[in-house]
C-alpha cells in the first residue's frame, strides 16, 4: 500500500496518530499527532534525535554514549513502519504506528535494537537458516493504591487482597476474565497474535503466549506492544500491570520464555535433521550466555530472579522436558523440535533478547560448536551457578564481548555499556531504608 492510500485510509477512521519508537530498554517513546499533521509523516516519515536511544530508565539522556550533545543531538528520519498502523482501543478515534529511524547515510540506525535484531535474522538468512519464535511474557497486577511498595490485586470476585501462588488455577482466570477478554480484544484489534492466558505461581501473576511465527520482526513487536494493551488495558480495569523481574522478595519473579525452532529454505526443521545440529544451536547458546546476560537482565532488579529452586536456571544448563534447566528442549513432535530459552526477565527488551538467542544459535551452527550432556532431574542439585548473578559482572561480561561486537555492532555496544553503567551508577548513589535500618543505631 502506498503511503498516500495509507494516508487516506487514516484519514476516514482516525483523529490523531500515536508514533511509537521503543528504546534500548524496550520502554515506547513517541509523540502523539492530530491527523492534520499526520500527512508529512506518512510520506516522509517524522524528525526524532539519536538521542532517543542514549535515554536511561528513568527517562534521563546520558551523555556518555556519545548520542547528544556530542552530536548536537541531531535529529534523523523516522519512517513509519506502515504494516504496524493499528487502532488504539482504549482511545476514541486514535491510531498508532511503529518507527524505525535512518541516519544522515540513509541506512537503518546501528543502535535502533529493532535494526540490531533485523540485521541478525538476515545473518541467518543468508546462511540458510530460517528461525521461528513464540514469546511468553509474565506480568504482575497489582492494587493501584500502594505508595512505596506494591500491593497485590483485590480479586474480583472474593473482593480480597490476592494472597496465595495458584498456579494453572482456573479460578483465577475466571475471576479476571473481564480483563484478560479486553486484553484478547484489544490485541484482535491491533493483530498482536497472542494465543493463551495463564496463572501463574504468585499472587496476581499471570502469563500471556504468543503465536509462534516466522516472521521474527512482527514477533518481537507483538511482544512491545503487548506490554503497552497490558498496562493500558489492566489500568482501565482498576489495576496497575507491571513487568518488573522480581516485585516480592518470597514470590517468582516475571520471565520471558522465547522459544525458537530453525529451518532449511525447503521448510524442514533444521534440529530434526541431526542431533549434531540441535546440539550445536545449544551449545552456541550456552558459550554465548553469559555475555549476554546484560540482555537477558538489564536491570538491578533482574538479577533478583536468579535465586535456587525457583524455576530459574543459574547457569547455562539443558536438558530434555526439564524446567530447572536454562535450555529446554520441550515434549514436540519432529517438525516443531524447539529450544526454549528460559533465563531473560519480562524487563528485558524482546528485540535484543530475540537478537541474542539467534546470534547465539547462528554462532553454534556456524561452527559446529558441541554441547555437554543434557541434565536429567534438578538442575539446581546437579550444576553450579555459573552465569553472571550481579549487574556489574554482567556488564564486564558484556563490554568486552567480541561475540556481541560481532553480532550486533561496535556501537551499540559501546552504547549500550554506557547507559546502563550510567543508570548503575545512579542506583547505587541511593541508601536504602535497610541500610538505616541496620547500620544507623547500630555502628
Amino acid at each position: 500500500m502506498t503511503a498516500n492510500k495509507l494516508y487516506d485510509d487514516f484519514l476516514k477512521h482516525y483523529d490523531s496518530l500515536d508514533l511509537l519508537l521503543p528504546d534500548c530498554n524496550g520502554v515506547i517513546r513517541g509523540k502523539r499527532i492530530p491527523a492534520s499533521a499526520a500527512e508529512k509523516v506518512f510520506s516522509d516519515g517524522v524528525l526524532f534525535p539519536a538521542s532517543v536511544f542514549a535515554v536511561d530508565i528513568r527517562g534521563e539522556p546520558c551523555e556518555k554514549t556519545h548520542l547528544g550533545f556530542e552530536t548536537g543531538d541531531a535529529d534523523f528520519c523516522c519512517p513509519i513502519i506502515p504494516d504496524s498502523l493499528v487502532p488504539v482501543p482504549w482511545a476514541k478515534n486514535r491510531a498508532q504506528v511503529l518507527l524505525s529511524m535512518r541516519d544522515d547515510k540513509d541506512e537503518a540506525f546501528n543502535c535502533n535494537p529493532r535494526e540490531i535484531l533485523n540485521s541478525v535474522n538476515q545473518r541467518l538468512n543468508n546462511d540458510g537458516y530460517f528461525p521461528k519464535i513464540a514469546v511468553e511474557l509474565e506480568f504482575f497486577l497489582f492494587s493501584q493504591d500502594f505508595v512505596q511498595q506494591p500491593k497485590p490485586p483485590i480479586n474480583p470476585v472474593t473482593k480480597n487482597p490476592e494472597t496465595s501462588s495458584q498456579v494453572y488455577y482456573m479460578d483465577d482466570l475466571d475471576a479476571y476474565q473481564d480483563l484478560i477478554d479486553a486484553i484478547g480484544t484489544a490485541c484482535e484489534a491491533q493483530n498482536i497474535d497472542a494465543e493463551a492466558a495463564v496463572s501463574e505461581c504468585a499472587p496476581g501473576q499471570f502469563e500471556i503466549n504468543l503465536k509462534y511465527s516466522g516472521n521474527i520482526l512482527k514477533a518481537c513487536d507483538d511482544a512491545i506492544l503487548l506490554k503497552r494493551v497490558i498496562k493500558q488495558i489492566a489500568r482501565q480495569n482498576g489495576f496497575i500491570a507491571s513487568f518488573m523481574a522480581k516485585p516480592y522478595a518470597n514470590h517468582s519473579g516475571c520471565g520471558s520464555h522465547v522459544h525458537v525452532s530453525c529451518y532449511d529454505e525447503s521448510g524442514n526443521n533444521v534440529f530434526a535433521k541431526s542431533d549434531q545440529h540441535l546440539q550445536s544451536a545449544i551449545a552456541g547458546m550456552q558459550q554465548t550466555m553469559a555475555e549476554s546476560m546484560l540482555i537477558y537482565a538489564p536491570h538491578a532488579n533482574s538479577y533478583r530472579r536468579f535465586q535456587p529452586d525457583s524455576y530459574v536456571a543459574m547457569n547455562n544448563s539443558w536438558g530434555f522436558n526439564n524446567r530447572t534447566v536454562a535450555l529446554r528442549v520441550p515434549v514436540s513432535s519432529e517438525h516443531n523440535l524447539r529450544i526454549e530459552h528460559r533465563i531473560a526477565g519480562a524487563d528485558a527488551n524482546p528485540y535484543l533478547v530475540v537478537a541474542a538467542i539467534l546470534s547465539g544459535m547462528h554462532y553454534g551452527l556456524e561452527n559446529s560448536l558441541e554441547c555437554d550432556a543434557p541434565i536429567e532431574g534438578n538442575a539446581y542439585e546437579k550444576t553450579q551457578a555459573t552465569n553472571p548473578t550481579h549487574w556489574q559482572d554482567a556488564l564486564n561480561h558484556f563490554k568486552n564481548s567480541q561475540f556481541i561486537e560481532n553480532y550486533f555492532n561496535k556501537d551499540f555496544l559501546s552504547v549500550f555499556t554506557a547507559l546502563k553503567q550510567e543508570e548503575m551508577n545512579q542506583f547505587n548513589l541511593a541508601i536504602t531504608p535497610l541500610e538505616y535500618e541496620w547500620y544507623l543505631q547500630t555502628i
